[in-house]
């Protein structure tokens, strides 16, 4: 339940005004959030953990778009 509690409160949070360490860290939190939450989920099946995974799973991207950049238009 806690870790539950973690996911939850890790996607409600903001992502404004983040330095390049900042999402780095935020970026490793939800990778760790998410491997947790899939050894649950293999045991339980709860669709509930799933729908978690996946609202993470976006906010990650999202966060790793921003940490990628974009792409230089010279090439």
């Amino acid at each position: 339940m806690e870790l539950i509690n973690q996911a939850l409160e890790f996607e409600r949070s903001k992502m404004r005004n983040m330095s390049t360490s900042d999402r780095v860290v935020a970026s490793r939190e939800a990778k760790r959030l998410i491997l947790a939450l899939n050894e649950i989920y293999k045991k339980s099946k709860d669709t509930k953990l799933m729908d978690i995974m996946k609202l993470l799973t976006a906010k990650k991207r999202k966060i790793e778009k921003r940490l990628k950049g974009r792409p230089d238009p010279d090439f």
